[in-house]
Order: C-alpha cells, then structure tokens, then sequence
C-alpha cells in the first residue's frame, strides 16, 4: 500500500472518519464500474434489503478488482448512488467489512431517481491505482 497517499483535505476541513479527503497513487489506474446487487447467475441479491445488496455489490467489486491484479487496499475514489440515503449506513456497514476503515479512499454519495431495475438501491464504482 505505499503507493497510496492520503493527503488533508482543504484548509479548516477536518479529516473525516467516513472517507478521505484526497488519496493520491502512483501506478496502474483501473477504473470499475457500477456493480449492483447480482449474484454469479445475475439474479438480484436482496431484494428490499440494504445490506444484503451491499455487501453483495462489495463482494462484486472485491471480484472485479481482482481479476485487475488490485485490493480494495488499491481503491483511490468510490462514488455511492443510492436510491434512498437511509440506506447509506447499510453502505458504510459492508464497507467497513471489506476495507480497512481506518484507510478510507476518497468518496461520494449520490441519491438517484432510480437504477436500471426498480428492485436495485444501490450502485457503486471504484477507480484504484495498483502497483505496476
């Protein structure tokens, strides 16, 4: 992970125990797309349940990572689009089981009108910087 930096956002913001401010990287960008609750047969995961499709779209994320050669440890920013903002607790739950909270990437959250499927809450994408 010391290709990774994380630097203190703009003067007067305090560092946020939910996200970092700025994360900076040297290496292989690799850029993730939006995963959704779907499980390997793409049916949903969840159904009305916040955490049950986040920690499946966590899991999808972990996979599509992977296969790029990277670790969450390798994530630089993640943008949330959540269908209801109550769910983001639900987000920073899972979240917190498969990152290390204490080294979060850059993020956002976004609610939305809608996903591509009525039964979908969330969406997320990641971008990392891994090692060459």
């Amino acid at each position: 992970m010391t290709h990774l930096t994380h630097i203190p956002g703009p003067d007067g913001v305090a560092p946020s125990p939910a996200y970092s401010h700025v994360v900076m990287g040297s290496g292989r960008f690799i850029a993730v797309a939006g995963q959704l609750a779907l499980d390997e047969k793409g049916e949903l995961v969840g159904a009305g349940d916040p955490l049950a499709q986040a920690r499946q779209v966590f899991e999808n994320l972990r996979r599509c990572l992977a296969a790029a050669g990277a670790s969450f440890d390798d994530v630089v920013k993640m943008t949330y689009f959540v269908t209801d903002m109550t769910h983001m607790p639900a987000v920073r739950q899972a979240r917190d089981e498969f990152l290390d909270p204490a080294r979060l990437p850059a993020a956002s959250a976004v609610r939305v009108a809608g996903l591509v499927g009525p039964d979908f809450l969330m969406e997320i994408e990641a971008f990392a910087v891994a090692p060459e």
